[in-house]
Order: C-alpha cells, then sequence, then structure tokens
C-alpha cells in the first residue's frame, strides 16, 4: 500500500478524504461560477490571512504566548506551503483577469502567457523542494522543519527531472480563451496528456516530500480538478487546479491539525524504495509524453509552444467548442 490506512481510524481517514475531494470540487465551483465567488476567495480571504500570518509572526517574535502555540506558527513553517499558497492565489487573479478581460492588461494578448508562466513557477517551486531533499537527505534521511522525516535520494532527482520536462509538456502558451459563459479561463490545448503527466509527476512531488500530507494534497487535491474537467468543464482543468490549489493551502496552512494531528491524518508508507517506484513511473510519463507532443508537432510542422499542436483531437474540439 502506498499509504496507511488500515487499524481503528481507517473509517475517518476514507471519510476525510471523501470530504475534502467534494468540498474541493463544490469550492470550485462557487469560486469559479461568479465574479462575486472569485473575488471573495481570491482576493479578499487571501488579504485576511495576510493580516492574519503577520500578526502570527510579529507576535510571536515578541514572544506572545498565544502565537508561539498557534498551530499555524507550529506547524506550517516551511518557505514551501507559503511560496504555494502565494503563487497559486497569483494564479487564480490572472487567471479571473484573463477570462473577465480585466483592465487592458486582461485583454492584451502578450499576457495570454501568464498561465505557462504562472504554472511553471509552481512546478518549478515543487522541483526546487525535491532537489532540497535530495541535497539534505542523500542516502539517509533529514528532518524538516516541520519535523517530518523525509527520505533523500534518486527518487527526489528522478521527479525533479520530471517536473521540468513537465514545463515543456505545456503546449499552446497563447491559445487562452474565455468561455461564452465567462466562467471559465479555457486552455483548449492542455488535454489529457499533459494533465496526466502533470497528476503523476505532482503525486509524486507530495509523496516525496509531503509524506504526512500526501494522501489529501497528493490525491484528493489532483483528482478534484481532473474529475472536473474530465466530466462537465472540458478546457478548465488549469483554472479548476489554481482555484482547488489555493483554497486547499488555505485551509491547510490555518486548520494544519487536520492533517497533522487529528483522527483524519494518514501518513504515507514512507519508504525510499516505494517512492523510487513512484518517481521512475513519472518521469517515465512525462518522457513519453514530451516525445508524443514532439512527435505531433514535427508532423504539423509547427513550435508547440507558439501554437496548438492538439487541435483536431477529441479534448481539444470539446474545449474550444465552449469559448467565446
Amino acid at each position: 500500500m502506498l499509504f496507511q490506512v488500515y487499524g481503528d481510524t481507517a473509517v475517518y481517514q476514507w471519510i476525510g478524504w471523501i470530504l475534502v475531494f467534494c468540498c474541493l470540487i463544490g469550492a470550485n465551483e462557487l469560486a469559479r461560477r461568479t465574479k462575486t465567488g472569485g473575488v471573495i476567495a481570491f482576493l479578499i480571504v487571501p488579504a485576511i490571512l495576510t493580516v492574519y500570518f503577520i500578526t502570527i509572526y510579529t507576535a510571536a517574535a515578541m514572544g506572545a504566548e498565544w502565537a508561539l502555540n498557534n498551530p499555524t506558527y507550529v506547524h506550517m513553517t516551511s518557505w514551501f506551503h507559503y511560496a504555494k499558497l502565494y503563487a497559486a492565489t497569483a494564479g487564480c487573479i490572472g487567471f479571473m483577469a484573463l477570462k473577465y478581460k480585466w483592465g487592458s492588461i486582461g485583454k492584451s494578448h502578450w499576457f495570454k502567457c501568464f498561465p505557462f508562466v504562472i504554472v511553471a513557477i509552481n512546478i518549478l517551486i515543487a522541483v526546487v523542494s525535491d532537489f532540497e531533499s535530495a541535497i539534505r537527505g542523500w542516502g539517509g534521511t533529514w528532518i524538516s522543519t516541520e519535523g517530518v522525516t523525509l527520505y533523500g535520494g534518486w527518487h527526489n532527482v528522478f521527479n525533479g527531472v520530471a517536473g521540468i520536462l513537465n514545463i515543456f509538456c505545456m503546449t499552446g502558451w497563447f491559445g487562452i480563451y474565455a468561455s461564452k459563459k465567462k466562467d471559465d479561463m479555457l486552455w483548449p490545448d492542455m488535454t489529457w496528456v499533459f494533465i496526466v503527466a502533470y497528476d503523476l509527476w505532482n503525486f509524486c512531488y507530495t509523496y516525496n516530500c509531503l509524506p504526512t500530507h500526501s494522501w489529501y494534497c497528493g490525491l484528493a487535491l489532483l483528482l478534484a480538478p481532473t474529475v472536473a474537467n474530465f466530466f462537465w468543464n472540458k478546457g478548465g482543468w488549469i483554472q479548476n487546479r489554481a482555484f482547488t490549489l489555493a483554497i486547499w493551502c488555505m485551509f491547510a496552512q490555518v486548520f494544519p491539525m487536520f492533517q497533522d494531528y487529528s483522527v483524519f491524518s494518514t501518513q504515507s508508507v514512507n519508504n525510499p524504495n516505494v517512492n523510487l517506484v513512484v518517481s521512475l513511473i513519472a518521469l517515465v510519463a512525462n518522457v513519453l509524453a514530451l516525445g508524443y507532443i514532439l512527435i505531433r508537432a514535427k508532423k504539423q510542422g509547427i513550435n508547440p509552444w507558439m501554437q496548438e499542436v492538439f487541435k483536431g483531437t477529441k479534448d481539444f474540439e470539446q474545449a474550444i467548442a465552449r469559448a467565446a
């Protein structure tokens, strides 16, 4: 098994997983369907949380007992969590600017490459974290700032390389559209080829570097946007992903006890041999995805990053049919 889902708490772990999966899908729908929902979720709430975080750290520096014992201060100390939260939130705001055509920037052609840029940044944040783990714990273990035992080794290197390849699997950088209903930013060229490669890579990252959180942020969080894309929001995967990621990061940052020390807490088996197998699967998937993209581009005689390479495929045509 990949996770320690057995024993007296197994039923709570499965209930927790189902709740997270369903709540993320529901929260994504509320945020994407109306401008008000998006503004509240990705402008107002993050602003309030920023004040909250600054207050906690300022009070902790002054020795305030309540701040020193605050769950966010004690359990969510890694640079990665804050980098991911604000990078994902920046993506959500940029995506709303594109789909609602806010200001001159939302209407400009050059800004259509923003989704590629922000996704690449998010991927690189995780890649750096994987390489950090490799360096700190090569051939053994190291303890993160949050007290989690992590293994460092080739599995981190393989998955870091998979993440870099995954960046080049994003095609048609300027092929960004608003949906007819103005509820989605669409990237039609981001088909199942990229989505599957990304999901395998990102799951592996969480499995390598977030073994106490991967049950939720590696499975439920990845499946929620993927299910939405495949069944009712074709072409909107990247928006689904950014929205659910930002919402999850906000929740996890304020309520770390859900994952870290409750009946819902679920650990991976945290075995370097298992990590290695998962990392190799992610690497192979991304090599195959990039190879397929390059073959399609060569046959069409196009640049796969400046032009849309998946035109004519079922996924692309279903997504582009939704575009305004």
